[in-house]
């Protein structure tokens, strides 16, 4: 299948890209941005043609599908375009910035027909999988309590060049982003606790800026759900070292993932934390899973009432910041 690229904005625009590229059942065709400089630079670095004309790509039968990574603001306008033009569609997170626009794209896309996928890669790495099938067989008891952080240090690494942070400028510009670090990197965690506890009921979250770039660099949102659960996401730009820790927690046992490993306790193991050896193999990726599924193999991953679930998440978090209240979920998805 032929793919295109629309956006180089997002930092992950190379890497799906060249998944694409190293995939044997695509092949990636052009490349749009709406900076040209910044789309020309990267479709060399690909070694494939930059394309000017967005509405070219729509109007081109012989592109099955689009890498969508634009500015998160623009998510709307390309999502609508793409499932108008029956391209098939993979996407970086979030889908959208309001639950308004969140519903009108899933409109456009079952109403389309076509193959969706939102890149939720920590669903397919083995202890978290692992972790979601030692919840699913009930060892652990009930969850009453999960913690999610997810973190890098993209706003205080030391640069060669003596400056501080190695994520582009325009992640900091929150006309574009529609937030800081629980937008972009926070979306894991979002998901995640999404994945495993299911619907929230109300949110409350508290942001910092550590580097005044003008959004948060700093953020932790606390999470109730039905039957009691409490789930907790943190994220962030400013803190070194390991990057992951997951939690659950049961009544009647407890795991934790750290450095790719999975410990846990439960009556089976006589109360005593053991670590988890016989791990699963990694799932594809969500770019590789969506290629197969648009080629006619397997079901496409992480579909678009994922990504409306993220964006309602996403609204909840920041409206509870902007408020300094506790948001309560509408009951109507």
């Amino acid at each position: 299948m032929k793919i295109a690229v629309v956006g180089a904005w997002h930092v992950h625009t190379h890497e799906y890209a060249t998944a694409i590229q190293k995939n044997a059942k695509s092949e990636l065709c052009c490349l749009w941005d709406d900076n040209q400089e910044r789309g020309k630079a990267m479709a060399e670095t690909l070694g494939v043609p930059f394309q000017p004309d967005l509405d070219a790509i729509w109007a081109d039968s012989s592109i099955d599908g689009v890498q969508i990574t634009t500015a998160t603001n623009q998510h709307k306008e390309v999502l609508l375009a793409a499932a108008k033009a029956g391209k098939h569609i993979f996407t970086e997170k979030v889908l959208a910035l309001t639950n308004e626009d969140a519903q009108e794209i899933a409109k456009a896309v079952k109403e389309s027909g076509v193959k969706f996928t939102i890149s939720y890669p920590h669903k397919t790495q083995p202890p978290i999988k692992a972790a979601k099938a030692l919840v699913e067989s009930g060892k652990l008891g009930q969850i009453t309590y999960a913690r999610v952080h997810n973190f890098h240090n993209g706003s205080v690494a030391p640069q060669a060049d003596g400056s501080l942070g190695w994520l582009p400028p325009h992640f900091y510009d929150a006309s574009q982003t529609g937030g800081g670090a629980m937008m972009d990197l926070g979306a894991h965690p979002m998901y995640t606790l999404n994945w495993f506890l299911g619907e929230p009921k109300s949110i409350v979250s508290q942001f910092t800026e550590v580097t005044n770039r003008g959004v948060e660099d700093n953020a932790v949102s606390v999470i109730e759900f039905e039957g009691g659960a409490i789930g907790v996401s943190e994220t962030g730009f400013v803190t070194t070292g390991g990057g992951y820790v997951l939690e659950m927690c049961g009544t009647l046992g407890s795991l934790m993932v750290h450095n790719d490993k999975l410990e846990y306790s439960c009556p089976e193991t006589d109360g005593k934390v053991v670590e988890m050896t016989d791990l699963p193999a990694p799932s594809p990726l969500p770019i590789n899973a969506w290629i197969d599924a648009c080629c006619g193999e397997g079901e496409a991953p992480n579909g678009i009432e994922d990504a409306v679930a993220l964006t309602r998440f996403m609204v909840g978090a920041y409206e509870a910041f902007r408020t300094e209240q506790k948001y309560v979920f509408s009951s109507e998805k």
